[in-house]
């Protein structure tokens, strides 16, 4: 049984219900409480990665509708993978299947090379994207932002991007709930790793 690494991941969800993070909306405590209970749980049963991801993934999807939310995953080679994205089609995953990071190029390569967050509000505006913004915008989506995975030492292990239909950025609330199931994944991808 995996143990969980020092992060958001330890943090009792009641702390997410009783407003130690305030930019999240009161609505949707009860709802990621109870994501981040069902992480840990499955975290603590060894579910399969994919799994969890995908848990991870749904819990951004359903608490910011609208919103399509794609963890991906640096493979040995250093090469991103799709690790869950259950609302991408499969030839746009396969198109961007094993990306490499660069700072250069689309939001979560650009993360991973970093490990910053990166936002594009704006595909069209957005020079990292000059190669495959026709990728996204295909599918009606106008823009993204990405938050790189850490391991607890702050290794890169993949990212957490979040594609939106209309052009903006991520709300604080948005880049929050990421940054609280991003530490979920890196256990996840850890213990696969492992």
């Amino acid at each position: 049984m995996p143990i969980l690494a020092r992060s958001h991941a330890t943090m009792p969800t009641d702390a997410v219900l009783f407003g130690q993070f305030p930019l999240i909306a009161p609505p949707h405590r009860p709802a990621l409480a109870q994501a981040l209970g069902t992480a840990r749980r499955m975290l603590l049963q060894a579910e399969p990665m994919r799994m969890v991801l995908t848990h991870l993934a749904g819990t951004v999807e359903s608490l910011f509708p609208g919103s399509i939310a794609s963890v991906l995953v640096l493979d040995g080679e250093g090469l991103l993978r799709n690790g869950a994205s259950p609302n991408l089609p499969a030839d746009y995953l396969d198109a961007i299947d094993r990306i490499k990071p660069d700072p250069r190029v689309g939001t979560c390569a650009a993360a991973a090379a970093t490990g910053e967050v990166v936002l594009t509000p704006d595909f069209a505006a957005d020079d990292r994207w000059a190669e495959l913004r026709h990728l996204p915008m295909a599918l009606g989506f106008a823009g993204a932002w990405s938050m790189p995975i850490k391991d607890a030492g702050g290794r890169v292990l993949g990212t957490f991007g979040t594609y939106f239909r209309e052009r903006r950025a991520p709300t604080p609330e948005e880049q929050q709930v990421v940054g609280l199931l991003a530490p979920f994944a890196a256990q996840a991808i850890g213990v696969r790793a492992a």
